[in-house]
């Protein structure tokens, strides 16, 4: 990105400042022109630094999708696999499941070519598939899921967070990995 002047980039820190409240509050489908007005901005602003709802997205999770991946490097590295790829995935679920619709966002942006979110959130699909990997090959994971398969699970778990609040996603995330494990 080239440099912003000092008053676009206090509109564009503005704009994600405001979108990041209004998504938590209304979910990803939030009217775009209800963001740009809450920011005090035009809607051509809005569009000017985030072209698309999935560019604007993709602005808002970045920095929690690189945290996410930092953090399945360090399980990796401490935690046996199985521990690591259960832990993630419990912490993934944690931080997708406060965005309305985020999950849905995510998975449908994977399967569109080009979509900024969907190449954002390549990397943690990589990270996923590689942690499975490495505690199926442990013996702990059931080998006949795929990362896909999980990834949706636990993107439709995460999505309960929003309903029924962060102990009732847990519990049942709890209960989907007992039926991943060879010995629950």
């Amino acid at each position: 990105m080239t440099e912003l002047r000092a008053d676009a980039r206090r509109n564009r820190e503005e704009l994600l400042d405001v979108a990041r409240q209004v998504i938590r509050e209304q979910g990803v489908d939030a009217s775009l022109r209800d963001i740009a007005r809450r920011a005090g901005v035009g809607i051509a602003t809005l569009y000017r630094h985030f072209p698309t709802r999935d560019d604007l997205i993709a602005a808002i999770i970045g920095e929690g999708i690189q945290r996410l991946n930092a953090r399945a490097a360090e399980l990796a590295e401490t935690k046996p696999p199985g521990e690591a790829f259960e832990e993630w995935l419990s912490y993934m679920a944690s931080r997708i499941g406060p965005y309305h619709g985020l999950p849905g966002a995510i998975h449908d942006a994977l399967t569109t070519d080009g979509s900024p979110l969907g190449i954002l959130c390549a990397d943690m699909m990589d990270v996923g598939d590689r942690l499975l990997t490495r505690a199926q090959t442990d013996g702990v994971i059931r080998p006949d899921v795929t990362w896909p398969d999980i990834f949706t699970a636990v993107a439709a778990i995460s999505a309960i967070a929003t309903q029924s609040g962060p102990d009732t996603s847990t519990r049942i995330l709890d209960v989907y990995l007992d039926g991943l494990r060879t010995n629950p």
